[in-house]
């Protein structure tokens, strides 16, 4: 096959870009399917889906932004009074 060209542009070159571009977008589709196809299974043996979710999303931290953001979290919780030792209960308590 000849390779045209069009202001310095592969025709041939660019039509493979775009029918791997295409290909890997349907890949991708494939695999949000395969996954929503995953937490309706799971929803239907009874776990929470919003929970699961949170667990791979903290299961991607890394170690220290993982301890990070629980110890703020943590510290949150005292401050509103919804762990023991912390927040307005303490204030009603002095």
């Amino acid at each position: 096959m000849t390779k045209v060209k069009f202001g310095g542009i592969s025709g041939e070159q660019l039509r493979q870009y775009i029918e791997r571009i295409e290909q890997l977008e349907q890949e991708k589709q494939d695999i949000a399917d395969n996954i929503r196809d995953a937490f309706a299974e799971a929803k239907g043996n009874g776990f929470d889906v919003k929970v699961m979710r949170q667990l791979i999303k903290i299961r991607k931290m890394k170690p220290e932004e993982r301890d990070e953001q629980e110890t703020v979290l943590d510290l949150y919780k005292h401050a509103l009074g919804m762990l023991p030792g912390g927040g307005e209960r303490d204030k009603e308590a002095a």
